[in-house]
């Protein structure tokens, strides 16, 4: 009979797995808070703000140092033309969100980028981006003190 080989790996990693676990005594070490925290998804701390939810998870981006933020962009909603004044790292973790560049805000020429995609902001790049059709998260990355600027020409 024959099978494929991406579903033989997968059945072969599934057995080393459930070997492991088989020979793995559970519970025998004392959890250590100090070598890695969890925060589970319920307890991450979102705060609305109309257009958008973010939750900061490390750092201030209006003080020096490295912070990272999730930003869940509620369907129908965008950013205007704007920029930043340090560079942003980021990745779409759920949905799709939609970029554009340029001093003209025109939603017709949005990018989808779907979950995994990763998308740089160069200081002082031109950008806008948002939801459409349902909520999407992304994941920031940046330095602080950060200022946003508006940038729109009308």
């Amino acid at each position: 009979m024959f099978i494929p080989t991406a579903l033989r790996r997968a059945f072969q990693l599934s057995m080393a797995f459930a070997a492991f676990m088989a020979i793995t005594p559970a519970g025998t070490a004392e959890w250590d808070p100090s070598a890695i925290r969890i925060t589970p998804p319920e307890n991450i701390p979102w705060k609305d703000n109309g257009a958008s939810a973010t939750a900061l998870l490390q750092g201030d981006p209006s003080k020096p140092g490295m912070y990272i933020e999730l930003t869940k962009w509620h369907a129908g909603h965008n950013s205007r033309p704007h920029f930043h004044s340090t560079d942003r790292y980021i990745t779409v973790l759920s949905g799709t969100w939609w970029v554009g560049t340029g001093k003209k805000y025109d939603p017709s020429v949005m990018k989808p980028m779907g979950p995994g995609s990763y998308v740089v902001h160069p200081a002082k790049g031109v950008h806008w981006d948002g939801a459409r059709e349902g909520d999407c998260v992304i994941e920031i990355v940046g330095t602080g003190p950060l200022t946003t600027v508006n940038a729109e020409e009308k």
